[in-house]
């Protein structure tokens, strides 16, 4: 659980997190900053709620995914980390265990990760086996992370011969050994889906717009020196 004071507001948050990250976040990625901070937030009061593997490969996922473009590049560290230091996270730690995660699936067979999480961890790696240990009890609080978290899962074991609609379908079937409603996963599957469409579209329209721009400065500052 992450450490946090047990009656901090949405608006301590908040106040935590500029604190921590004082730059102006670009509009485009704006929305994708208070979503996450106010979804961490949340999860930081549910007491049933444990971060495992696939929330912490689902936060990574979903951060890197939707700040894709992000300038100043160098500020996204930073940004993960007020995220998770003002609702309570530990940045590192969610970051090793995401890492961990990764390495447990990376060189297997989408095969072998099925069948560690049909058969309840049967010779899965630790990370993996301490999720499906969770899966077995009936007080645990699910996150559309940790769906995000498993379909990552499963594309780092398949690769780079990943089909995107085959993976969340696995993912969608997988969901029920982990104790997941299947019917949520399907849709915050198919939601983070869209919106990643959506994003890349926006992220594409903002460097055509600045590469236009710049286009247009140099060929403004080039007629300047010519005149």
């Amino acid at each position: 659980m992450p450490t946090l004071a047990e009656h901090q507001t949405i608006a301590d948050s908040k106040r935590a997190f500029h604190t921590a990250f004082p730059f102006v976040i670009p509009p485009l990625y704006r929305r994708t900053a208070d979503e996450l901070l106010v979804e961490l937030h949340l999860l930081s009061h549910q007491q049933q709620f444990q971060v495992d593997a696939l929330f912490a490969v689902g936060l990574r996922q979903v951060f890197r995914a939707f700040t894709r473009g992000y300038k100043p590049e160098q500020h996204l560290a930073s940004l993960f980390e007020a995220l998770c230091s003002s609702t309570g996270f530990h940045a590192g730690e969610l970051d090793n265990l995401a890492d961990q995660s990764e390495a447990a699936v990376r060189g297997h067979s989408i095969e072998e990760v099925r069948h560690w999480l049909e058969h309840g961890g049967d010779g899965a790696p630790a990370p993996l086996a301490s999720v499906l240990q969770r899966a077995d009890s009936s007080g645990f609080h699910y996150s559309r992370l940790m769906a995000v978290g498993l379909l990552s899962l499963l594309a780092e074991a398949q690769g780079d011969q990943a089909d995107p609609e085959q993976l969340r379908k696995l993912a969608h079937e997988l969901s029920g050994p982990l104790g997941f409603a299947q019917t949520r996963v399907e849709k915050d599957l198919g939601l983070y889906a869209s919106n990643l469409e959506k994003m890349a579209q926006a992220v594409e329209l903002m460097e055509e717009t600045l590469a236009a721009e710049r286009r247009k400065r140099e060929r403004q500052q080039q007629e300047a020196a010519s005149s």
